[in-house]
């Protein structure tokens, strides 16, 4: 059994939380995560010759694994940490996007094949990405098949075009808007973007340092999150 981060839709709520699940278990729709949801609900899970007691949060899940576990690296080197490039902040939303209805641990091992698969996440070459880059996308099993998740990418993409023209970057427009209160980031993406839903905007900003939350205050790394001066925390 392993432990991760999962995304659950019910209508027009959805929220992240963390279960124990079967390592390699994987849904491609929203509404079999009911099967994860299910295993949450235990405290403590009996996992055949052990019994674990399930983490609080991220930070804590974290501190088990070993300094090369994707988890380990993503928690350690980028969550909550701020992005400096329109390229990259693109990857977080594309990956963010991706999750929705599958494990964070699914994204993670994926994320090579994503970043090829998508052009290094290059803004301007995804804007002019036609059919046959949508059906390539639909054919290649190293990332998630979703044609609505592959169009809103493209969409996206375009979108921040526009706001590059317009505030000249994508950064420029986020600290346009900065600060805002949760109900109003999830407005104004849902305006902006597609498949962009309350918990995807909420991790997005959380994950890049728009807003708090990532670590706990007891965090190793969390130090090194307030030394990085994120945007939440600036005067």
């Amino acid at each position: 059994m392993v432990w991760t981060k999962l995304r659950f839709t019910a209508g027009l709520t959805s929220f992240t939380f963390y279960s124990f699940v079967q390592e390699g278990f994987q849904v491609e729709h929203e509404n079999e995560l009911v099967l994860q949801v299910c295993l949450s609900i235990e405290c403590r899970v009996n996992s055949d010759d052990c019994l674990m007691e399930k983490p609080t949060s991220y930070c804590q899940f974290v501190d088990s694994l070993e300094e090369d576990h994707v988890h380990r690296i993503y928690h350690d080197q980028h969550y909550g940490f701020p992005i400096d490039s329109d390229d990259e902040l693109f990857c977080r939303l594309v990956l963010e996007i991706n999750q929705a209805g599958l494990s964070w641990t699914t994204i993670l091992n994926k994320q090579d094949h994503f970043r090829r698969a998508y052009s290094n996440f290059s803004i301007q070459e995804i804007a002019r990405y036609g059919d046959a880059d949508v059906e390539r996308l639909l054919q290649d099993t190293g990332i998630i098949r979703n044609k609505l998740k592959v169009h809103a990418a493209i969409y996206n993409a375009n979108q921040i075009g526009a706001l590059q023209e317009s505030f000249g970057s994508f950064q420029h427009w986020l600290a346009h808007h900065h600060p805002l209160p949760l109900q109003d980031w999830v407005k104004l993406f849902k305006k902006t973007f597609k498949f962009t839903g309350g918990e995807i905007t909420n991790e997005f900003l959380m994950s890049t340092g728009y807003l708090p939350g990532a670590h706990i205050a007891t965090c190793s790394i969390y130090p090194k999150v307030l030394k990085a001066s994120p945007k939440w925390n600036r005067g």
